[in-house]
């Protein structure tokens, strides 16, 4: 099924499953709660480490049922009282609700690789073992073969990716979300993922969940910065002066 807008609308959290004294509900990004509205086929979280995305992406995975160590819903925990208690503190808003897609943890693609290894002929992954392959190739791989229709969640995908090969993955986000095909949601800490246009960026620092633009993320100003003047940045590391 195709549409023209995302699949998920919005990520709600429901208030009074919140314990605020325990993990992962004291969060600070989390402490005026998650209101979070999907109104772009592509959104972007930013933070710092631990600042909250990935978990909630956790969480969402388990949501959709997909796998939480990373995978889609062929290997799903099946019931509710199986998730997490922040994937059964939050509310979805889906039109039209789809149960095609993906979940990717870069830390745990080995894992699914050797997964895929034992289960698959390969042909759906381009006819090549993935761990014959570099990260890069293998992850691109994995864009290039099986992603199609659906809802993607991406943990910081950036991680096996050269700047050219990026470049690449967003030509395939594209060609994925422009027909209304797929929608994705994507931590990352790249500022050239991030510059990927008409996106979505929601922060979680400052102890906050807020929309921010692509100029106001500190990826951003700190690579900017740097490139038009790294010897500032060397005298201030190098304590030179």
């Amino acid at each position: 099924m195709k549409t023209g807008s995302p699949f998920l609308h919005s990520i709600i959290g429901c208030e009074e499953k919140f314990d605020r004294s325990r993990y992962p509900f004291n969060i600070p990004a989390f402490s005026a709660g998650i209101n979070i509205q999907l109104d772009k086929r592509v959104t972007f979280l930013v933070g710092e480490n631990g600042s909250g995305k990935s978990t909630l992406l956790e969480a969402l995975a388990e949501c959709c049922g997909f796998n939480p160590e990373g995978g889609n819903r062929d290997h799903h925990r099946a019931s509710f009282a199986e998730r997490s208690e922040l994937a059964q503190a939050l509310s979805l808003s889906w039109f039209p609700k789809t149960t095609e897609g993906f979940f990717l943890r870069a830390e745990s693609f080995f894992n699914f690789a050797t997964y895929i290894e034992g289960v698959s002929d390969l042909r759906a992954y381009g006819g090549k073992s993935l761990h014959r392959q570099s990260h890069g190739e293998s992850f691109l791989a994995l864009f290039e073969n099986r992603f199609e229709q659906g809802f993607y969640i991406l943990d910081e995908p950036e991680a096996a990716l050269s700047p050219q090969r990026q470049l690449t993955f967003m030509s395939i986000i594209r060609q994925l979300e422009a027909p209304g095909d797929a929608q994705f949601l994507i931590a990352t800490h790249s500022p050239i993922l991030l510059a990927y246009p008409d996106a979505k960026i929601i922060s979680f620092d400052d102890g906050a969940i807020r929309e921010i633009q692509y100029q106001e993320t500190d990826h951003y100003q700190l690579t900017k910065g740097f490139l038009e003047s790294p010897e500032r940045y060397f005298k201030w590391l190098f304590d030179e002066g």
